[in-house]
């Protein structure tokens, strides 16, 4: 079955910069995080502090205009940061960034390095199509919460990804669902870049070609397809 992405007309009135780029592949061999992982996540930080010459996330044009978009939907983009931005603020603090599982250091790796959200979903774990739509706020959102499942609601008008069981990442892409997140039993995936204008479309397809050349070398034979760009 082929998987289906679609952006509602009230996201593209809202957001007509915007643009999305989906690599999915099947037959990938995940697990623990690795050294290999944790080199590119430390050479992505080093990217980004190069890219960004000593200013902070949010002044990135692509991050400013990411600001702009969430607070036109309601949310405060300094609480609820975009995921890139999130992550770069990390790679910068000296934390040092999450090492999850192979899989999702590969994607983080290439969030940090090219300033971009991306995203990963188990494609065994999707329900229908994929969706992103302005919330009614009746969407169950699934997450866990002091180490017990629980079911939140997005609010009115809030940006939402989501299949036909509901929410998969809330806030455009601030914070994943546990039900589609890529474990170490996941075999299937769906990665998602997506971006704003001012960067250019020829950008985000160089990010989404290295990745899927990340994902080739970790799981050599992987049926692996860059799709077309689409826009917002």
């Amino acid at each position: 079955m082929t998987l289906t992405l679609t952006v509602s007309d009230e996201v593209r009135a809202l957001a007509p910069g915007f643009t999305h780029i989906a690599v999915t592949a099947h037959g990938l061999v995940n697990g623990p995080s690795s050294d290999a992982g944790s080199a590119l996540l430390d050479d992505a930080a080093r990217r980004l502090a190069v890219r960004l010459d000593g200013r902070a996330p949010h002044e990135d044009p692509h991050m400013a205009a990411w600001r702009e978009v969430y607070t036109a939907f309601g949310a405060k983009p300094s609480r609820t940061r975009n995921s890139a931005e999130a992550l770069a603020k990390r790679a910068l603090s000296g934390a040092g960034l999450p090492r999850i599982n192979l899989l999702v250091d590969l994607y983080n790796a290439i969030s940090v390095a090219h300033l971009i959200p991306v995203g990963g979903e188990d494609l065994d774990r999707i329900q229908g199509g994929m969706r992103l739509i302005r919330a009614t706020g009746d969407e169950p959102f699934v997450t866990v919460a002091d180490g017990a499942e629980t079911v939140e609601h997005p609010d009115a008008g809030e940006v939402v990804w989501c299949d036909d069981a509901g929410v998969t990442c809330r806030r455009w892409n601030w914070r994943q669902g546990p039900r589609t997140r890529l474990t170490e039993e996941t075999v299937s995936a769906l990665f998602l870049l997506e971006s704003m204008a001012p960067m250019p479309v020829a950008d985000v397809e160089r990010a989404a070609a290295e990745l899927a050349e990340l994902l080739e070398k970790c799981s050599p034979g992987a049926r692996i397809e860059v799709h077309p760009a689409s826009g917002g």
